[in-house]
């Protein structure tokens, strides 16, 4: 009966080893974010990121019409990874025109940055800027960070440290669009000046920023070689200086709506594309670099799907886990639907794809983020007669890279200092799991060993508020390694938990930028 009894442990752990993209499917029923009259949207452009998340914290933004003809900037935060959520807040009161935000955590910052025509003609946008110091409780003061009598469109905001960064498209300098950039190195209090990022032919527009330690990397449309090219340019010490544009497409077809999600070394980039059905309909494709940006691999086709033309992806990735999310009108001419993919070795391979909404209206602009285990997506939703911010989590879908180095049974538990302490970005925590106890075997011919149960290893800052979640799973006996990545953080003292029947064990680390 033991024998038996083992086998069947083997075959469980066998079909959980094989089915991994399995776990990465089970998505929980949507929850509707919004419910009122108006019009309820999430950015239109990939570019930016409507959802950011940090351990169980979750962050979303989206113009309003509920106030009046022109859309205000709301913010809707949940405490518990997307399970409950709290009020709508207003963050913009004027009777102009707020729209398509961008959102980005570091720590207990938010940061959201979005056009806004309150400064002179209707129509004609400056980028704005707004953040909370307490996750989201609170907020300060709108800051205008561009002063130009031309568009400035389409910004994007990512933060590391105190350091946040924003690039947005403006035709200050003549018809055609440039990317510019600008950042703050004191969490926002103070802006340094606009950076030009381009100056060329054709224009350049679409940028995406993502930040990782002092590695700050932006991608974008270019259009200096008489078609739509991506770009690619980074900065090694937070943004103050810059190397040169690197192009990472190079054919004569279109290309639409880019964004990009970095995690330590590992630059992630996606864009509709194409090249299969030249001029259209559009599919997703994927390009990856693992060594920061400095060489890039082949483009990746995501979808194959002809007659079915995807309008707006994004992506989010979190250690090797990397999440894309699109909509696309494959099941009806007039009808899109949000749909989901996602891989667990940084972009090497792919699980299938998984259609994430099942209505008879419109399910488009979705965005995704990832945290802990958990992945979250928002879209803009049909459904009910007018646009609504919709939610769906999927709890499993971001394996977290737990380790197990050593099958053999410890004696005891044990809980050991990370290394290296002090560490930039990522440092490794190893702890140990002993046999629980030993207790008869059904079959009375012996005893059966177990573990200890449910495991978790968390992340806390200094006012023991949830960082981030490494370890929440039932483990077998033995010595197990898993990796943090402080990169969205502010430098200082952090503590990690280890929780278990019987044994809890707290450490300190320490995280200098």
């Amino acid at each position: 009966m033991k024998k038996l009894i083992y086998l069947l442990a083997l075959l469980l752990f066998l079909q959980c080893t094989l089915t991994i993209e399995n776990c990465m499917s089970q998505w929980q029923p949507e929850v509707r974010l919004t419910n009122n009259a108006a019009v309820s949207l999430t950015n239109l452009y990939t570019n930016g990121r409507n959802i950011a998340s940090s351990g169980d914290t979750v962050h979303v933004v989206w113009h309003d019409t509920r106030d009046g003809a022109s859309p205000e900037i709301y913010y809707k935060r949940s405490l518990d990874g997307g399970i409950t959520w709290g009020a709508d807040t207003r963050i913009t009161n004027n009777i102009y025109y707020s729209s398509n935000p961008s959102v980005a955590v570091s720590g207990s910052n938010v940061y959201i940055v979005w056009e806004d025509d309150r400064d002179g003609i209707s129509g004609v946008y400056e980028i704005y800027f707004n953040h909370s110091t307490n996750g989201g409780t609170t907020w300060g003061t709108d800051t205008r960070l561009t002063n130009d009598p031309t568009m400035s469109q389409w910004a994007c905001v990512s933060a590391s440290g105190s350091v946040v960064n924003v690039v947005w498209s403006d035709n200050r300098n003549g018809a055609q669009y440039e990317v510019y950039y600008k950042r703050s190195s004191d969490g926002g209090i103070t802006w340094g000046p606009d950076t030009r990022f381009t100056s060329v032919q054709g224009g350049s527009w679409s940028a995406s920023v993502s930040s990782s330690g002092s590695v700050v990397h932006v991608s974008w449309l270019d259009g200096r070689n008489g078609h739509n090219d991506m770009y690619y340019k980074r900065s090694t010490d937070s943004g103050i200086n810059w190397g040169a544009d690197i192009q990472l497409t190079n054919d004569t077809i279109l290309r639409y709506n880019p964004s990009m999600s970095v995690s330590g070394l590992n630059v992630h980039v996606l864009f509709l594309d194409s090249r299969d059905h030249d001029p259209g309909p559009y599919e997703i494709y994927y390009k990856h670099s693992a060594d920061g940006g400095i060489t890039w691999g082949a483009d990746t086709r995501l979808t194959t799907h002809y007659k079915s033309s995807a309008l707006h992806s994004a992506i989010a990735s979190s250690g090797s886990n990397v999440h894309v999310v699109w909509d696309d009108q494959r099941n009806s001419a007039t009808n899109y639907e949000i749909y989901y993919r996602g891989s667990t070795n940084g972009g090497t391979t792919w699980g299938t794809e998984t259609r994430l909404t099942f209505d008879s209206s419109y399910s488009m602009y979705p965005f995704i983020s990832a945290s802990g285990t958990t992945v979250h997506c928002i879209w803009s939703d049909f459904r009910n007669g007018n646009w609504e911010i919709y939610y769906k989590r999927n709890p499993t879908g971001n394996p977290i890279g737990i380790t197990n180095i050593s099958t053999g049974i410890p004696p005891s538990f044990s809980l050991s200092q990370n290394y290296p302490n002090p560490f930039n970005p990522t440092t490794v925590i190893r702890f140990t799991i002993p046999v629980r106890s030993l207790h008869p075997d059904v079959s009375g011919d012996g005893y059966a060993q177990r573990g200890v149960g449910m495991v978790t290893l968390k992340v806390f800052d200094i006012a023991g508020r949830e960082v981030q979640t490494l370890v929440n799973e039932s483990l077998a006996p033995g010595t197990y390694k898993t990796s943090f990545d402080g990169s969205k953080l502010n430098s200082g003292v952090y503590f990690y938990k280890l929780s278990t029947e019987g044994f809890t064990n707290v450490k300190k680390m320490l995280f200098v930028k």
